[in-house]
């Protein structure tokens, strides 16, 4: 199969190619490289990609340009047989939405509906769209669920997400398009952005800093291993490529162990070595009290099973990033 990738140089995306390819499919992917976070993360990740192609016999072509290029994106689709598309492109970030709703709504947004009118008049029928946990919004009932009512986002990021999957559901219902919508829950390991919590508490502790502790440490997060994602994810787009079914589903991808930010901070420094100097500071707007994913529909339609609990997988990233940091 050819499959197309939206921010197929991002760290989700980067794993995902590569993954895809190690099972002999082909990979065409779009990245704009923007200075969300430095450009040369996304550049190694490319080149690792790449290499990845070059192993496995695959054939891989990256687009250095943005979703919103609707001459771009169509060309693509001109240029290349794609039989599923991966849309995992988005502006991310809960707070950074609040300083700029109209740049989000822009990109997550106006992005999807050029892919989607793109995948209608050239007859691609499956897609995964990467929605977020983040729709919950402070969802009273845990652990959430998919069922659960989604109309309360408290940031525009969390909005933006939730319109993607009625933008999704519009063009299932009018055009055939299977879809299956991803509601990721906090996903880390290698290659994970720097802005992130585990990536970023790693990197201060290691440097001797302290580590800024938002509200009282007892807000808890459903961290999952990229590499459970990965695998949730391409079976989704399994799913999804059946073309006698008319599918349109939304999963969550969880690990359904949410841990206190007190005890994240506490167990990174564990792994470290070193003993984490706290500097509490006020909530944040936007910031959720909890996610916690209930994946049992996941787990009984994508056979999704996730299995690198938090301890193991902050030995994995930490690893990784004293391998590439050289601390």
């Amino acid at each position: 199969m050819k499959y197309f990738i939206t921010g197929g140089s991002g760290f989700i995306g980067s794993h995902l190619s590569q993954e895809l390819m190690r099972q002999g499919h082909d990979i065409i992917t779009i990245d704009n490289f923007n200075d969300y976070y430095d450009p040369l993360l996304k550049e190694k990740n490319y080149e690792d990609v790449k290499k990845t192609a070059i192993k496995y016999s695959c054939f891989f072509k990256l687009y250095k340009g943005d979703i919103r290029n609707k001459e771009l994106i169509s060309s693509i689709f001109n240029d290349h047989q794609i039989d599923g598309v991966i849309a995992l492109a988005a502006n991310a970030g809960v707070r950074p939405s609040i300083e700029d709703p109209l740049y989000y709504v822009d990109v997550n947004l106006v992005g999807l509906t050029i892919l989607l009118e793109t995948m209608r008049n050239n007859d691609v029928k499956s897609l995964v769209f990467v929605s977020s946990s983040s729709v919950y919004g402070n969802n009273k009932k845990v652990p959430f669920n998919e069922k659960d009512e989604v109309d309360n986002p408290i940031s525009p990021y969390a909005a933006t997400k939730k319109a993607g999957e009625l933008l999704c559901y519009t063009y299932h219902a009018l055009f055939d398009i299977n879809v299956a919508c991803l509601r990721y829950f906090t996903v880390y390991g290698p290659r994970q952005r720097p802005d992130l919590a585990i990536n970023k508490f790693t990197r201060l502790m290691l440097e001797g800093k302290s580590i800024p502790m938002f509200g009282d440490g007892t807000t808890a997060r459903d961290y999952t291993y990229v590499s459970d994602i990965v695998d949730g994810t391409i079976k989704s787009l399994n799913y999804v490529m059946q073309k006698d079914k008319h599918i349109y589903d939304i999963f969550n991808l969880g690990g359904s162990h949410p841990i206190s930010l007190k005890d994240l901070i506490s167990t990174i420094g564990e792994v470290v070595g070193v003993k984490p100097i706290i500097e509490q500071m006020p909530m944040q707007p936007g910031d959720v009290n909890i996610t916690y994913s209930d994946f049992s529909h996941a787990k009984e339609v994508l056979d999704y099973n996730p299995k690198i609990r938090i301890n193991e997988g902050i030995q994995r990233f930490v690893k990784w990033y004293r391998e590439e940091t050289k601390l």
